[in-house]
């Protein structure tokens, strides 16, 4: 899989990111890199223990590198859950959080896949 087609497949924004990157070569350092970022994992336990600031810090960095690395599905999904987490743990958090954790996966799968051939 190429880096265009891997983009395709985890619903990012190819064309933008390679605007600011200015080369796949780079882009796909960038995205490698993302497989060993243990921001989703971090945001996982803090959830799970119920930390809504280190819950909030994890999904904040997770948009905010989803929106770099131009992952558009990922970033809209983090972006949500971060405004829940913003102030308080809300209600709605864990429904968000699967939605995330969906897009996450399906990212990493995407890349994984690129790697691989």
């Amino acid at each position: 899989m190429q880096v265009k087609e891997c983009y395709a497949a985890m619903g990012g924004d190819y064309e933008g990111v390679m605007s600011r990157l200015l080369s796949e070569e780079r882009l796909k350092k960038y995205l490698l890199k993302f497989l060993n970022d243990k921001s989703f994992e971090n945001l996982q336990t803090a959830l799970a223990e119920s930390n809504q600031e280190e819950a909030f810090r994890m999904a904040h960095t997770l948009k905010g590198v989803s929106q770099n690395l131009g992952f558009t599905r990922l970033f809209v999904s983090s972006d949500a859950l971060t405004e829940a987490l913003r102030n308080e743990l809300r209600e709605d958090a864990g429904a968000l959080f699967c939605k995330v954790e969906a897009d996450y996966r399906e990212t990493v799968a995407a890349i994984s896949a690129m790697q691989a051939e």
